[in-house]
């Protein structure tokens, strides 16, 4: 049987889409189906690839170079759509990605569980967000996508704690602010399926950054460190650029993260009411 790491670079190296999200879900499931029977699988170690396996479209392009398209017109919404894909394939490695890259750390069985469980859930809203992309004559790799995606990945390769702050606790937090707008604009158009994708894709991606904030202070507590503190410093170091309100402060609340981590690093100034 391979090991859970194993199974993550399994994904990690995997081109095709499709068969990486199939993959991803099988390996999610054999790892839950062995946690209930009591067996389990072991952890282990691997070698993930310093960037995963992609297919060979979508062209990727730098993000001033990624045409900008209006939602108010079909071809604007397939756009977004595809953006959504793009990130949610992204979110597949990332998750698969922290289980391999940082195996070797002693955590707790709870944060494999949390990663697993994500990277199926990422598995699961890329193809929602596909079957969108094909109902409307469209597919995954149809369209330009960033480039820039895995730098996050690639900065924190090393240190545990810069990848929760900045992939979960920034990245993923930052879907919570804009996939309220991107469900409006789809209600107004009365596109029913992609509704519900997204509606999903909102749902779960709140419990993504809660596995980020859990873990992220469980390192701090066990290193009794600050959490907020360190929190600054390593956004501050890791990510390029301050953070963009506006802020969706309900969910970000509901997924453990506190207005005084990230108003501070915000490129606007809001009455600190927190301080």
């Amino acid at each position: 049987m391979m090991t859970l790491a194993e199974m993550a670079v399994d994904v990690l190296t995997t081109s095709d889409a499709k068969e990486k999200t199939r993959k991803s879900l099988a390996h999610a499931a054999s790892w839950v189906s062995a946690r209930k029977d009591g067996i389990g699988i072991e952890i282990g170690t691997a070698e993930p690839p310093q960037k995963p396996a992609r297919p060979v479209k979508p062209d990727l392009l730098s993000p001033r170079d990624v045409p900008k398209r209006k939602p108010g017109s079909p071809e604007g919404r397939t756009a977004l759509l595809h953006a959504v894909a793009h990130i949610e394939l992204n979110a597949v490695d990332l998750h698969w990605d922290i289980i391999a890259r940082f195996a070797h750390v002693e955590l707790p069985l709870g944060f494999f569980d949390d990663w697993v469980k994500a990277a199926s859930e990422e598995s699961k809203h890329f193809n929602l967000v596909s079957a969108c992309l094909e109902a409307r004559g469209s597919f995954y790799g149809d369209l330009p996508a960033h480039a820039g995606m895995w730098r996050a990945a690639e900065d924190t390769v090393h240190d545990l704690m810069a990848r929760l702050a900045v992939v979960p606790m920034v990245l993923e937090a930052r879907g919570l602010d804009v996939t309220p707008n991107m469900i409006k604009i789809f209600k107004t158009h009365k596109e029913d399926q992609c509704v519900a994708a997204l509606e999903t894709i909102y749902a779960e991606e709140v419990s993504h950054v809660a596995y980020g904030s859990k873990w992220f202070n469980f390192m701090c507590g066990r290193e009794n460190k600050d959490p907020k503190t360190v929190f600054h410093g390593l956004v501050s170091k890791y990510f390029k650029g301050a953070l963009k309100p506006p802020f969706n402060e309900e969910k970000r609340a509901d997924a453990g993260l506190p207005p005084d981590f990230y108003w501070p690093l915000a490129d606007e100034v809001k009455p600190p009411a927190f301080i």
